[in-house]
């Protein structure tokens, strides 16, 4: 269910109507718009009894909200959302006019290893910088991340070149160190349904960047994505990552179809990672442009200046030459869908 308010509706009318809705014994989220509020009631078994609420001051009208997922959904917000990042090298939005670009290495290995790679994607032109700390592998046996201390060095990354942050947590343990360090915490593929660590991230004061799981359906990534904002954030940034098919020429297959399938259904921004998606460097520059072409609001690349002896994903990493031709290539694409690379 959804209570549309005015556009002139007082703050203590919308709190108001809150707590009128806390009081039935049900939850209520605020999501402002950009012309008005509503407020989007969770929790609800079967329908709500419209009377009280809307009769209150303030309220226009209350519609019932059909699809599982609310709070993602256009029902709930007709216009596109913007998350904003905060960098040192200035903002930086996913969503709208603006198309984001993030370059990293797979995992941090060494603090000369992550200031080579971020030279060179500061050089590119991007502003954001991703990087593992903690490495969910398949095997207990691979390069599981150094922890605690690779966060440490990114921090210094954004110290020395002015780059924002991106980086996973895994449990939550993790994700509290994680959030005090980067500037925004990503959700990975594996742990796309981990519910507990989605209501935590919630409740985190830092975007969050969820991956899709490797075998989702659209509605399970939406849900996913409700979770979080469930708990109060709504700076949620979706990210199309590959899902597992028969194909067995790149490692995962890249649903770009899922970006406007997304954008039809969500106001959230969806971001592609051409770089799981294929499992292959030279796909990922192709990948990478059609991914702009067919709408995404940002590019999640790898980038290492010696992949061949990279401790994670070496083959899917692309040469910092790459990502500067990378983003040339899709800056002119951009600009024709009217949009910019920032």
């Amino acid at each position: 269910m959804l209570v549309v308010m005015q556009s002139h509706a007082t703050d203590e009318q919308v709190r108001a109507v809150c707590e009128r809705i806390e009081s039935l014994g049900f939850k209520a989220l605020p999501v402002p718009g950009a012309g008005r509020t509503a407020v989007c009631i969770t929790g609800n078994s079967g329908a709500v009894e419209l009377g009280s609420l809307e009769s209150m001051p303030g309220v226009i009208e209350c519609i019932p909200v059909s699809k599982p997922y609310k709070l993602v959904s256009r029902d709930v917000k007709a216009e596109n959302t913007v998350v904003r990042v905060p960098t040192p090298l200035g903002e930086v939005a996913f969503g709208g006019a603006d198309i984001a670009m993030v370059g990293g290495p797979c995992a941090i290995e060494t603090r000369e290893q992550a200031f080579t790679v971020a030279k060179h994607v500061k050089a590119a032109g991007a502003r954001l910088f991703r990087g593992g700390a903690y490495k969910p592998r398949t095997s207990p046996y691979s390069f599981q991340g150094l922890g605690e201390p690779g966060l440490e060095i990114m921090a210094d990354v954004r110290k020395e070149f002015g780059l924002g942050i991106i980086t996973e947590a895994i449990d939550h343990e993790s994700l509290d160190l994680v959030a005090e360090y980067a500037d925004v915490i990503q959700i990975g593929a594996r742990n796309m349904q981990n519910f507990s660590l989605l209501k935590r991230a919630g409740r985190a004061k830092k975007p969050v960047l969820l991956k899709r799981g490797m075998s989702a359906t659209l509605d399970e990534f939406l849900m996913a994505g409700e979770y979080l904002m469930s708990e109060g954030n709504y700076n949620v940034i979706l990210c199309e990552r590959g899902v597992r098919t028969f194909s067995d020429f790149t490692r995962n297959t890249l649903d770009l179809a899922v970006v406007p399938a997304v954008q039809k259904r969500s106001h959230l921004p969806i971001v592609v990672d051409p770089s799981h998606g294929t499992g292959r460097r030279n796909k990922v520059l192709p990948l990478s442009r059609a991914a702009v072409a067919v709408g995404a609001d940002g590019l999640l690349v790898e980038v290492h200046h010696d992949p061949d002896r990279a401790l994670s994903d070496g083959p899917q990493s692309i040469l910092p030459a790459e990502f500067e031709q990378l983003i040339r290539e899709v800056r002119q694409i951009a600009a024709v869908l009217g949009r910019t690379i920032n």
